[in-house]
């Protein structure tokens, strides 16, 4: 099995790879982007002039937008002042972009940079490699702990196919980019996969490093809680199962919150939450900027431009798909099924309707789904191929540094 899904593995990103420099040398792509409202100014010939960490020419087609701040936090650290700053209205003070991002996969790119060194690239090239690898490396322990998951719940037929759609899914490119979702998959998918076995330690570990490498990692406590609740038998007598090994149990399935939350009081989280609010527009269910800013993506598809009626087409399309597999799974493994739904919940109710087919990618609830709807043979070939199809529009385009989330 291993073997299999490593040849699988790089045969993917190896094929990725070779699409993204062939179309980047056989196309031109006509500029502006109008994917959303403020994609025309970011997406010009001179956009990306100054930004040093998106001009580094070694594999630079898997470097774009937040890949930047990735980089330029494992070179120059977070308060490198590449990475250019933006003024908080209600304090009149300056604040590094850096602070945006999460610190486990940078500061990790920056540990694997060292040995990398000997290929004498430039610091940019170095850690732009270090990036692929950890994120490369991510993908396929997510790739190993989702069939582990599957085949539990289905069969082993229907787990190979379950990694086959994860790795074609429109937006599954950014999973070999230097973007978080490879590293988080390794992490969150090999955590859950932990909790349903009931390995603890494991389990909570993991987590803790989700955490600590992007938002979505806090709750990965809540699988941990509900594998700490499931663990009692509440038909028996319930007084002699509280024990202290089930009690610790709990406080394990509690770290990953506890990790987040630490970080959150840092200076880091402080940074990235003040961002998070004036920049981005972002925050913890603040369901009435989300629902303002569904109506102003759907007026701006509808009545603005074709090209945002395609982008924001597949980000309703991924979140629709993560949320009614969530739902369908809740029955059938509640334990994957509840991060799952928490993902859908989290993003979709952030503040922003952007980027969620990046950020679906993390709820394995979908790919577990769509697994299990692909034993109907004509489902899975017309879900392979309109999923191959829109996997090679949306690398296109994130390589020639348009928008796709």
């Amino acid at each position: 099995m291993k073997r299999h899904l490593i040849l699988l593995w790089l045969a993917w990103f190896s094929l990725l790879y070779g699409f993204q420099w062939l179309v980047t040398t056989r196309l031109q792509v006509k500029q502006p982007d109008e994917a959303v409202s403020w994609s025309a100014n970011e997406t010009l010939p001179s956009s990306n002039d100054g930004k040093i960490y998106l001009l580094e020419p070694f594999m630079n087609r898997q470097v774009a937008w937040d890949s930047e701040y990735y980089v330029g936090i494992a070179v120059g650290g977070y308060d490198d002042p590449e990475a250019g700053s933006v003024r908080n209205p209600a304090t009149g003070l300056l604040v590094i972009k850096n602070y945006s991002f999460f610190p486990l996969y940078p500061y990790l790119m920056r540990v694997l940079a060292l040995p990398l060194k000997v290929f004498g690239l430039s610091p940019i090239g170095t850690a732009t490699l270090a990036g692929s690898i950890i994120a490369l490396l991510g993908t396929l322990a997510g790739m190993f702990a989702l069939w582990e998951m599957t085949r539990d719940l289905l069969d082993e037929e229907s787990a190979w196919r379950t990694v086959f759609y994860m790795l074609v899914f429109p937006s599954a490119f950014f999973l070999a980019q230097i973007y978080t979702e490879g590293l988080f998959i390794g992490l969150a998918f090999s955590s859950l996969m932990f909790t349903k076995r009931k390995q603890w330690i494991w389990a909570s570990l993991l987590g803790m490093l989700a955490a600590w490498t992007r938002a979505h990692g806090a709750a990965m406590s809540l699988p941990l809680l509900l594998a700490w609740v499931m663990s009692i038998n509440w038909k028996s007598e319930i007084r002699s199962q509280l024990t202290w090994k089930w009690a610790l149990q709990g406080i394990f399935a509690l770290l990953p919150l506890g990790a987040y939350c630490i970080w959150r009081t840092s200076p880091l989280g402080e940074g990235w939450a003040e961002l998070q609010e004036f920049y981005f527009g972002r925050g913890l269910m603040t369901i009435e900027s989300s629902i303002e800013s569904w109506k102003n993506a759907y007026f701006y598809a509808r009545y603005m431009s074709q090209e945002g009626l395609i982008y924001f087409s597949i980000e309703v399309a991924a979140t629709l798909t993560a949320l009614v597999s969530s739902i369908w799974l809740l029955r059938r493994d509640p334990i994957v099924a509840l991060f799952s739904l928490a993902v859908v919940l989290l993003s979709a109710l952030s503040g922003s309707a952007q980027s969620m087919a990046r950020y679906m990618l993390i709820a394995p609830a979908m790919f577990i789904a769509l697994g299990y709807w692909g034993k109907n043979k004509l489902f899975d070939k017309a879900w392979t191929i309109a999923s191959i199809l829109l996997l090679g529009m949306s690398v296109l385009l994130f390589s020639y540094d348009m928008w796709v989330g």
